[in-house]
């Protein structure tokens, strides 16, 4: 049975000082998302993931997530193969197509009815091309012949993809294409059910997914008054995606309360199968408070079946 690790995504603050906190702290993984043009003041997310590498000497860095068919596939293997061997081996891609913000879409040129099978095109391709050698694609989107990315990532085709998502066409992308599925806005129950789907897709596929990583994309916030907690968090996420009536759904997309009623609800998720839990404080400014509440109060009570 895998261990649990968790991750946290940092936010805005990307200075040396903030990163060197965070990796001092006992969490595996820092993640960075972003936009090309969206409402919300975002970073791109490879120059994110790129100050990720560049600042970091011992976590796994990786993408939470980038909009893949916005970009074109051999940038995104060069950039992802020199980060790569910048990092020692320590980076994840994380993707997927995207589509609540319109705006970026016709500003990248890409029609948006296509980013589904655009990234279904280029997941496989990425792992071909990381494998260092001349490669010839004639795809739907793509026709090249001979193209050779080198030098190759450390971690060659095996750099893990792990496929975001909310709907059931991203469950399916993550169980025929994907080494890991990380949703988000989900609740522990309908993340229980997602596990179900990929499991079910893959076998009737034949795929085995042994080494297929279970990650949740989790908003926490934690105050001893936990119905101020709640309170911010839903006013932070409203901030965030402007649309939405969060005070309402609050208990069920996000851990936020006291710490037993944080531990609960991260407990079910673990229980639903999360074995990566990637969190996002939902505070504005210094995030280190809540983070230290969380690591030295939440984490440590956290546990796998013994089944």
């Amino acid at each position: 049975m895998s261990a649990l690790t968790f991750g946290v995504v940092p936010g805005a603050g990307l200075d040396a000082e903030c990163l060197a906190r965070l990796e001092e702290l006992p969490v595996d993984a820092l993640w960075m998302g972003g936009h090309v043009a969206s409402p919300n003041p975002s970073p791109e997310v490879m120059m994110a993931l790129a100050v990720l590498a560049a600042r970091t000497d011992r976590v796994r860095v990786g993408t939470s997530i980038l909009l893949l068919p916005l970009y074109e596939p051999a940038i995104v293997a060069k950039q992802v193969a020199d980060l790569d061997r910048a990092t020692g081996g320590r980076v994840t891609l994380g993707v997927g197509v995207g589509g609540e913000y319109p705006s970026e879409f016709e500003a990248c040129g890409i029609p948006i009815g296509e980013r589904g099978l655009r990234t279904d095109e280029t997941i496989p391709l990425l792992r071909q091309l990381w494998a260092g050698e001349p490669v010839s694609h004639h795809g739907r989107y793509l026709e090249f012949d001979g193209v050779r990315i080198h030098p190759a990532p450390p971690q060659g085709p095996a750099l893990p993809i792990v496929v975001a998502g909310r709907q059931p066409v991203a469950m399916r992308r993550a169980a025929r294409l994907g080494d890991g599925w990380m949703p988000y806005l989900y609740s522990p129950r309908r993340y229980a059910d997602s596990v179900t789907t990929i499991r079910e897709t893959a076998a009737a596929d034949g795929r085995d997914l042994t080494g297929f990583e279970w990650f949740a994309f989790v908003f926490v916030n934690i105050d001893d008054d936990g119905d101020r907690a709640r309170e911010d968090a839903a006013r932070f996420l409203g901030g965030t995606y402007s649309t939405g009536d969060f005070a309402a759904m609050i208990d069920r997309v996000a851990a936020a309360g006291t710490v037993d009623q944080v531990t609960t609800t991260l407990q079910a998720f673990v229980d639903a199968g999360a074995r990566h839990l990637v969190f996002t404080p939902m505070v504005r400014g210094d995030a280190r408070p809540l983070l230290d509440r969380l690591v030295g109060d939440v984490l440590p009570r956290l546990h796998l079946a013994s089944s």
